[in-house]
């Protein structure tokens, strides 16, 4: 996988990689992660399955364009109150139809974890023919009362920005070994790797509290998710301290015909053990679409 940089409208660029060759396959990556958030090994193996598998940076991480305002104190997210420069969902929505038209793409199958599911909803609901299939891991549809973070996680997300390469790998380590998937190993090496590698290729804190901004500013995104007619799938665990359960089931709810795929034991992270199930998930859901398609 090469690295790119592509200009995708509106002054942003977002950086891509690629591997494999086949259906289009977009992996959008959660609040304040990078495109490696994807592991290798993960996209690989789509690959290998019949994938032209795609992972990009969103604005505001990685090596994609950085907005140059302060981002909002979290009491202001309360009180909705955010700079007139404050991007939402949409906006990152347009970013990724973007890049699909750099790319020459009409459309592509969609795979977005957290807040990526987010962003991957929003691109079905006002993208409706850019997107083959939607598959929506550990996501949510803004509403109040469903998939809301544990009181325990909002404090450890409230903790000072990491000031150094290794104490951002013990900040995630300590942010996954909370929210991560307590019925799968957790592997601190693998955490610490990819804590590295974002802080090697992004150090900066600002953009998570933006992404999240644009989180809140999109609201109850509810009534949009029911115009989506792409087929869906809808993925999560059952110890999630991120995006509670009841986030999935409230996404497989609004989408019509959307199928809720739970695994056991799984949290806010992708654990190695998990991928045979997520990757075969994955497959299959896609596929369908193509044998479905094929038959008309």
């Amino acid at each position: 996988m090469t690295e790119k940089i592509v200009e995708v409208g509106r002054g942003i660029s977002l950086a891509y990689e690629e591997i494999g060759d086949g259906e289009p396959l977009v992996l959008v990556a959660g609040l304040g992660q990078q495109l490696h958030s994807w592991p290798d090994a993960f996209c690989a193996e789509l690959a290998d399955r019949g994938y032209r598998v795609i992972r990009f940076d969103n604005r505001d991480a990685g090596k994609s364009t950085h907005m140059r305002y302060r981002p909002s104190k979290p009491a202001s997210l309360l009180l909705r109150r955010w700079p007139a420069e404050q991007y939402d969902l949409a906006d990152m929505a347009t970013d990724t139809a973007g890049l699909l038209d750099a790319l020459s793409l009409a459309d592509a199958h969609f795979v977005g974890v957290s807040m990526g599911g987010m962003i991957a909803q929003t691109v079905a609901s006002l993208f409706p023919d850019r997107v083959r299939t939607l598959t929506s891991i550990m996501s949510n549809t803004g509403a109040r009362r469903t998939g809301r973070p544990a009181l325990s996680t909002w404090l450890l997300m409230g903790g000072k920005p990491a000031r150094t390469r290794a104490e951002a790998q013990d900040r995630a380590v300590r942010m996954f070994r909370h929210i991560g998937s307590h019925g799968f190993p957790f592997d601190d090496s693998f955490i610490r790797e990819l804590a590295g590698t974002s802080w090697d290729r992004d150090p900066s804190p600002a953009g998570v509290g933006r992404q999240l901004a644009a989180i809140f500013r999109s609201g109850d995104r509810t009534s949009r998710l029911r115009a989506i007619t792409a087929p869906t799938l809808v993925i999560h665990g059952d110890r999630d301290r991120m995006v509670h359960p009841t986030g999935g089931l409230a996404t497989a709810r609004a989408i019509r015909g959307a199928r809720l795929e739970t695994i056991i034991g799984m949290g806010h992270d992708l654990p190695k053990d998990a991928w045979p199930r997520l990757l075969d998930l994955i497959d299959d859901h896609a596929r369908q679409r193509s044998s479905d398609a094929s038959t008309h």
